[in-house]
C-alpha cells in the first residue's frame, strides 16, 4: 500500500467554478489571477518542466487529490513575521486561485501566525500548516480557506504528515525532540513523544502500518515510532538527514542529506544503510515516484533537483530549478518544487516537472 508520501489514488471529485470567500474571522482568504508560466525541455529525458512565479518566501507544498489543487506555504523575514501566504495553486495552470491570510497573532506588530510545513487531510477535507515561529500547528479548511484551530506547544514546529487511515496527523517539534500526534477529526492531540537530544525535521508515515520515521538531523539517524508504542527505534542514515521519504511498499526509507550532499537508501527491517548516491550540495527534500519507484532530492545549494533510482543507486537526470529550491512534492507522475530565494527576489517560484516514464 502507498505510504504517506505517494498517497492512495482516489477518485477525483468534480471542482467548483468558483471558490468560497465566506471565511471565519482570524483568516482572510482572496482570488488571485493567473500566473504566467514558461516550459522547457529537459535535454536528457525529455521529462518536461514548468515554472511560475507565484510569491516571496514559498517553503512547502502539498497535492489535494480529493480536490486537485497545490496548497503552497510562504512566509517572509524573520519575527515578527507580517506577511504570510497560503496558496491555493491549480496544477495544471500553475494560477494562484486564492490566498489565505494566517490569522493576526500581535495587533501591534501585525504580527500573524505564518505557515511553513503544510500537508492535506483529504478525507476530512481539511490542510494542516506548522508555524514554525508561533510553536504552534493550525488546520484550514480545504473547501473555504477557514482557520479551524490553532494547537499549541510544538516547539519550533518544522513538518507535518497526515496518516489518513488512522486518522492521525502528526507534527516534528526541532526545538525540544517531540513527534506530536493529533486526532485527525476531533483535532486533538492524542500522542506526545519526546527524544532526548533528538532534532527531528522531515516526516514520513507508512499508512498500511502506522508507523513514523523522521529525520534527526543532528543524530545522523532515523527515528522510528511504531503505532501504538512509545519506545522509539533508531536506524542509521547519512550525515545530516533533514527530510525522508518512504517507498510504496514502505521497506525501504530514502533520506536527504543536507551535510553530505547525498540520499541514503536505508534498508527499515534491517536497520541498514544499503546505498548512498551524491546528488548535489544542500540536498534538503526528498520524495518518492510511485510509478517509477524513483525518488527525487532537492539540492538547494546547487539549485537542482536530482532523480535517482535507488534499487540500482544510480543518478538518472539532474535538472535545474529556480534559486534555492526548498521542497518536493510528487503526485501521478508529475513533481512540484518551489524555490524559497533571498530577502531580495519579488517572487518565488514553482516548477512542476512531468517525469519522463
Amino acid at each position: 500500500m502507498p505510504t504517506s508520501a505517494v498517497r492512495t489514488r482516489r477518485h477525483r471529485t468534480a471542482l467548483t467554478a468558483a471558490v468560497a470567500v465566506a471565511v471565519a474571522a482570524g483568516s482572510t482568504l482572496t482570488l488571485a489571477g493567473t500566473a504566467s508560466a514558461h516550459t522547457t525541455g529537459s535535454h536528457t529525458t525529455g521529462s518536461q518542466l514548468t515554472t511560475a512565479k507565484l510569491t516571496k518566501g514559498l517553503y512547502q507544498s502539498a497535492y489535494s487529490e480529493r480536490n486537485n489543487v497545490l496548497w503552497v506555504t510562504a512566509a517572509v523575514g524573520r519575527p515578527p513575521v507580517t506577511e504570510s501566504h497560503l496558496l491555493k495553486v491549480d496544477p495544471r495552470t500553475l494560477a494562484v486561485r486564492a490566498d489565505v491570510t494566517p490569522p493576526v497573532t500581535d495587533a501591534a506588530t501585525g504580527a500573524v501566525e505564518a505557515v511553513y510545513g503544510v500537508a492535506v487531510d483529504d478525507e476530512h477535507n481539511t490542510v494542516w500548516t506548522t508555524n514554525t515561529r508561533n510553536n504552534t500547528v493550525s488546520v484550514y479548511s480545504q473547501r473555504t480557506g477557514e482557520h479551524l484551530a490553532s494547537l499549541p506547544d510544538v516547539a519550533h514546529a518544522r513538518e507535518i504528515v497526515v496518516d489518513e487511515r488512522h486518522d492521525t496527523v502528526w507534527a516534528s517539534g526541532f526545538g525540544d525532540g517531540s513527534l506530536v500526534a493529533y486526532d485527525s477529526k476531533s483535532l486533538e492531540e492524542k500522542q506526545r513523544i519526546t527524544v532526548d537530544g533528538a532534532s527531528p525535521t522531515g516526516l514520513a508515515v507508512n499508512e498500511r502500518t502506522g508507523a513514523l520515521y523522521a529525520a534527526d538531523l543532528n543524530n545522523d539517524r532515523l527515528i522510528e515510532l511504531r503505532r501504538g508504542s512509545s519506545t522509539p527505534r533508531f536506524l542509521p542514515a547519512g550525515d545530516g538527514p533533514i527530510s525522508v521519504s518512504l517507498s510504496q511498499n514502505g521497506r525501504t526509507a530514502y533520506t536527504a542529506d543536507q551535510t553530505s550532499g547525498t540520499v541514503s537508501v536505508v534498508d527499515l527491517k534491517k536497520g541498514v544503510v544499503t546505498k548512498s548516491v551524491a546528488t548535489g550540495a544542500g540536498a534538503l527534500s526528498v520524495a518518492t515516484d510511485e510509478r517509477s519507484g524513483d525518488v527525487l532530492v532537492v539540492n538547494r545549494t546547487d539549485a537542482t533537483v536530482t532523480r535517482v533510482d535507488p534499487r540500482r543507486g544510480t543518478v538518472e537526470e539532474t535538472v535545474s530549478t529556480g534559486a534555492n529550491p526548498n521542497h518536493v512534492e510528487i503526485a501521478d507522475g508529475t513533481a512540484y518544487v518551489v524555490d524559497k530565494s533571498g530577502a531580495g527576489a519579488a517572487e518565488d517560484t514553482v516548477t512542476r516537472i512531468r517525469l519522463a516514464r
